[in-house]
């Protein structure tokens, strides 16, 4: 058994990889029986990073390097995700079963009181997990996701849900993590390395099992395994009123439409909302500059919620 917080040296990732995530992952053997890899850059106040699908903690790669100068950057890859690892058999793929996992994860590190960042998946999964540890959450910033019961989906995600067809077309395809890198973004194309980043956890048919259980779980009607946890979860999200919030929205998203973001809108309608209008579904890499500076200003504002810096 690999030791809960042992550096992770078995996996030697590419070069033109490693140079950009040039990071070394932990690993913690879950209660689920599996091992996550996350990232535990730098110190001082937590930062925790939850990315969604079909991304990894490789989504997150330039927030870390700019904040792990002041803060302790805490990056999970989801069980069956990045460099965490992939079950073939005897793994749920639920909501609540990948909330509890994070849990877990903030719970053995022992921490006291952390920001949250969230994006796609990662927002019902963070949140999830941030409204069970409500006192702890410092403060919360939400990129292009959704943790509302909505009856919005792109018809080609849709398609990738279809019980037979949908795994066909993204385990044995990649018809779903492999166009995200193109679809994903907006302003300009992604560099080949970038996308053989995104891509590198996901190269066989077995890699891909987690990326068709997210889509399958999207729980788009009341029978669906996963709808009362994420009713539970929106149920909740008048708490985070109480709480500083920030939206950093991309306005191209071809999934998560400024429909969402003004949803979110009338939820925490004191939020701090930022909105870049010709950024994509992968904002830090349409917007890397600007959106992390936004993240850094938000997570170093002062403790009573005063900035240092205005946001822009």
């Amino acid at each position: 058994m690999v030791d809960k917080t042992e550096d992770d040296d078995s996996i030697a990732l590419p070069a033109d990889i490693a140079a950009l995530y040039p990071y070394r992952p932990r690993r913690r053997r879950l209660a689920c029986g599996f091992e996550m890899s996350y990232l535990d850059e730098g110190e001082g106040h937590p930062v925790i990073m939850v990315h969604g699908n079909p991304t990894w903690s490789f989504f997150y790669r330039n927030v870390v390097e700019t904040l792990k100068g002041g803060f302790r950057c805490i990056v999970p890859d989801h069980i069956g995700c990045g460099l965490s690892e992939k079950p073939r058999r005897g793994y749920a793929y639920t909501l609540d079963q990948r909330i509890r996992d994070l849990g877990e994860l903030v719970d053995s590190l022992e921490i006291d009181r952390f920001d949250l960042v969230v994006h796609d998946w990662g927002g019902a999964i963070g949140i999830g997990m941030a409204l069970e540890r409500l006192p702890k959450l410092r403060r919360l910033a939400i990129l292009n996701t959704a943790v509302f019961v909505d009856s919005r989906i792109p018809k080609r995600i849709s398609l990738c849900r279809a019980p037979l067809l949908g795994k066909v077309i993204v385990q044995g395809f990649n018809g779903f993590a492999g166009p995200a890198v193109t679809m994903a973004v907006a302003r300009k194309p992604l560099s080949g390395a970038v996308k053989r980043g995104f891509l590198y956890p996901y190269r066989s048919w077995g890699d891909r099992r987690a990326v068709y259980q997210f889509v399958k779980d999207i729980p788009m009607h009341i029978t669906h395994r996963s709808f009362n946890r994420l009713l539970e979860i929106e149920n909740g999200l008048l708490k985070l009123r109480e709480v500083p919030v920030a939206i950093i929205w991309g306005g191209k998203d071809f999934c998560f439409s400024d429909h969402f973001m003004n949803r979110w809108k009338r939820f925490i309608p004191n939020a701090t909302v930022i909105h870049y209008k010709d950024a994509g579904h992968y904002l830090l890499e349409d917007e890397p500059a600007k959106a992390v500076e936004a993240l850094e200003q938000f997570v170093s504002y002062d403790e009573d919620g005063i900035p240092d810096t205005p946001l822009v």
